[in-house]
């Protein structure tokens, strides 16, 4: 079992570290609202790879045969909401009082991160190819906690990196990386759109 967990821990990294919209609008969430925000960001977020690491261990090549057929959409889904969150910074960076995420941000987060369904198919391709883990329940749930915890760890990471700078950040800064960063976030919106 502690290999499974450990095989956990190595898959929730390598799905969580590679950079992407996410993982900006979390640093974007710690600059702008501090820490509690951001690890409320971080931490929809790890959930949804809870949920996925779950799905994929208890249902395997069904699931990803059941969702093929909908992933060109959840993509162009996924493609327009972080255009819109990106567009919206933009234009708020230029009103320095008006620049926090609002709503619940561990459901918005969440949900964002939900919308990306080849993390599914990411755990799923792992189920497979490690049959030693998927034959067995308790080595399943193993994985499934060392993915989460790694992804969560990362999250809370990139929360505390975030909120390292609030406050510290003049509002011209501010302003400045919200538009690098609605940029990065467009431009990787366009190539999940492009993907679909």
């Amino acid at each position: 079992m502690a290999e499974a967990f450990l095989l956990g821990v190595a898959a929730g990294y390598a799905i969580a570290i590679p950079v992407g919209p996410i993982a900006i609008l979390i640093l974007r969430v710690g600059v702008r609202q501090g820490l509690r925000a951001a690890a409320a960001a971080g931490a929809g977020t790890a959930t949804a790879d809870l949920i996925y690491a779950t799905i994929a261990m208890l249902f395997g090549a069904a699931v990803s045969a059941f969702i093929a057929p909908f992933l060109p959409a959840t993509r162009l889904v996924a493609a327009a909401a972080l255009a819109a969150i990106a567009i919206r910074g933009m234009f708020r960076a230029t009103r320095v009082a008006d620049r926090e995420i609002s709503g619940p941000i561990y459901l918005i987060f969440l949900t964002l991160t939900m919308l990306n369904p080849p993390t599914v198919i990411y755990f799923v391709s792992l189920a497979v190819a490690l049959p030693e883990i998927s034959h067995d329940l308790a080595s399943r749930a193993m994985f499934v906690l060392g993915a989460f915890l790694a992804s969560l760890s990362w999250q809370e990471i990139l929360a505390f990196a975030g909120a390292s700078l609030h406050g510290r950040l003049t509002p011209a800064v501010q302003r400045v990386t919200a538009v690098v960063s609605g940029v990065i976030i467009l431009a990787l919106a366009f190539r999940i759109a492009i993907g679909a």
